[in-house]
């Protein structure tokens, strides 16, 4: 069991940038592989990045690729996602998740933080 806290949404205009942090408890989180997920009102969940254990491997959806940056500090049990060149398409309820490498499927996630682009 892992308890996973997302915050630093909020609302912003087109152009401006967020970070969004995720902390993570206890002390193994380096054992997960970590995904940001967001979900917009009508919309199917989609992911938007994810990063591997160690923080050497990404991947971007395509939406985001170029404007968002996923980064880990094992140290701080902390993942963050830098959104830069926000846009309205953006809003959405953003989500971290955790991917035990034994299972390979995002057993916890974390309560949303909102995220609010306007044009």
């Amino acid at each position: 069991q892992v308890q996973l806290v997302e915050s630093g949404g909020g609302s912003v205009q087109t152009g401006e940038s967020l970070r969004l942090s995720c902390a993570a408890s206890g002390r193994t989180f380096s054992r997960f592989a970590m995904g940001w997920f967001r979900q917009a009102p009508g919309n199917e969940r989609e992911l938007v990045g994810r990063i591997d254990r160690s923080g050497t491997n990404t991947y971007y959806a395509d939406s985001v690729k170029g404007r968002f940056t996923i980064f880990r500090d094992n140290a701080k049990n902390t993942v963050y996602l830098q959104m830069n060149s926000l846009k309205p398409e953006d809003t959405a309820v953003y989500y971290c998740a955790a991917q035990p490498a034994v299972t390979l499927t995002y057993d916890y996630w974390g309560q949303g933080t909102q995220v609010t682009v306007s044009s």
